[in-house]
């Protein structure tokens, strides 16, 4: 009998067999989600009777031997920075409260089309801006380790509902390391393919140049099986990539033996040392030594301009971000606040993102118009280009010596709900291991790699590959997650403790 504790690729396997069908996997996940999530806030809305009913669906088309693929029928959950057809899409924010696109994005409808019902929209940080899920203007969701801290962000409500096993599958967004790290503090994995990989169409922008959708699951296989569903050309996306792309799943089940034979693995100099938990630093040595033995071959790298990335990425979101939110102008959809009397246009705009916008999204509007301002723009824009330029060109002659490079995903383990949200310095240095990837536009993976000794909580393993290699990501990731969990002695979910109470 399946339960919520099974993988997506056990699940698919109990479809083929007809073992279960996608009505009873369905309504199990929103029996789940309906008694944890009060307590862990992973999702904004839920959708019942939708996912039931493309569940039957599903089930019809199986009956007739007509199945869309090995994930047709397995329920998905949703980041709500995605529009979805005749379902909210917020993106955490009160400006976008009750707006229901007309259309679906493209990665939604891909889901739509390989038969995945879709549970429902995962809270996030208000447009996809915060590193904990605390800046959603609907209230923060909560790590299922320990519901006191944070669950990452922005994309914390996908992770928290893997992570509670309330859906096998999610999906969200990667701009500076959105899917990554919260990956790494919640024992989950999360994939952010290559720049270009999965279409951008319908993801509502927050920096265009940086924004990637990508799978949230339990295992690497899961995220391979998920990512083949995604990928893919999509000619409504300037930016999509247009070539053939491997399978994700077959190099995930290679990888899977454990064997590292030959692969090249650069530890990243600048990636470590001051500033980064005792805890998340034994647990990576440990990870490294451990693929060592398995026939890794490790070099040390220096990419010297990772130490400037942190600066850089916060001048070009800001000012991609100030560009895109512009357009929330209470003239054509989204809240709209009137003032009282006669205002004008100009003073229904101002009222309206007063009220609509929180303090983080201001911020970094305001960063951001000031870095494009006239007499600013060559000292700071221009200036942190030229830094991502060098960026990439770090990752270039890293990958001229090795096959892939590893770090910890981020540099400590979940800290504690409001420990960090009134210091946006300490908050942004979460993202200090996952934006070098963003700027270059080259795909990783956070893989869990165990607990830190400090407060027993995940950290995770980030693996990056040359831009298009993102079946590399999955054949090393895949090969690091079967040795790292052989010696826990099984899935690092079975340790979580934070639903106390709550039937595993």
């Amino acid at each position: 009998m399946s339960t919520v504790h099974d993988t997506a690729a056990d699940l698919a396997a109990a479809l083929a067999d007809g073992a279960t069908t996608s009505v009873e996997l369905t309504q199990l996940h929103l029996d789940r989600i309906a008694e944890v999530d009060a307590r862990v806030h992973a999702f904004l809305h839920v959708d019942g009777d939708g996912a039931l009913a493309d569940a039957a669906e599903s089930d019809a088309r199986r009956a007739r031997g007509e199945a869309r693929g090995p994930l047709d029928g397995v329920p998905i959950a949703v980041k709500d920075v995605l529009t979805t057809r005749g379902l909210p899409t917020t993106c955490g924010s009160r400006i976008l409260e009750g707006w229901v696109p007309p259309y679906d994005a493209t990665v939604v409808s891909r889901l739509r089309e390989a038969g995945l019902p879709i549970l429902g929209k995962t809270n996030m940080d208000e447009f996809a801006m915060g590193s904990s899920t605390e800046h959603s203007a609907y209230g923060p969701t909560r790590n299922p380790w320990d519901l006191d801290r944070i669950p990452g962000g922005s994309g914390g409500g996908s992770a928290a509902a893997v992570a509670a096993f309330e859906a096998p599958l999610a999906i969200g967004t990667d701009t500076g390391g959105s899917i990554r790290q919260p990956g790494a503090v919640t024992g989950t994995v999360g994939v952010k393919p290559t720049y270009g990989g999965v279409s951008r169409y319908g993801l509502v922008a927050l920096a265009n140049s940086l924004d990637q959708a990508g799978p949230v699951t339990r295992t690497v296989l899961d995220a391979a099986m998920l990512h083949d569903v995604i990928g893919g050309h999509d000619p409504r996306d300037s930016t999509s990539i247009d070539q053939a792309w491997p399978s994700f799943t077959e190099a995930a089940r290679a990888g899977a033996t454990g064997d590292l034979s030959g692969v090249r693995i650069g530890v990243i100099t600048e990636m470590q040392g001051k500033g980064w938990q005792p805890g998340v630093m034994q647990r990576f040595t440990e990870s490294v030594d451990t693929m060592v033995a398995a026939g890794a071959e490790v070099v040390e790298v220096s990419c010297p301009s990772f130490v400037h990335a942190l600066a850089a990425y916060y001048l070009i979101l800001p000012a991609e971000a100030s560009s895109n939110l512009a357009k929330f102008d209470a003239m054509r959809y989204g809240l709209r606040v009137v003032p009282e009397g006669d205002p004008s246009a100009e003073e229904v705009m101002r009222a309206t993102r007063d009220a609509g916008f929180g303090d983080e999204v201001k911020r970094r509007i305001i960063l951001g118009t000031y870095a494009l301002s006239s007499g600013y723009y060559d000292a700071y824009y221009g200036q942190a280009q030229k830094v991502r330029t060098l960026i990439s060109r770090d990752f270039d002659a890293a990958f001229a010596q090795v096959d892939v490079l590893v770090s910890p995903t981020a540099p400590t383990t979940a800290f504690r709900l409001g420990e960090k949200l009134d210091d946006p310095m300490a908050m942004y240095l979460n993202d200090l291991a996952t934006i070098p990837a963003n700027l270059a536009g080259v795909p990783g993976i956070s893989v869990p790699n165990g607990l830190a000794d400090e407060d027993g909580l995940p950290v995770g393993l980030q693996i990056l590959a040359p831009a298009l290699a993102d079946d590399r990501v999955y054949r090393v990731g895949a090969a690091a997650e079967a040795l790292l969990t052989q010696a826990w002695g099984g899935p690092l979910l079975d340790k979580a403790a934070g639903l106390e109470g709550v039937s595993r």
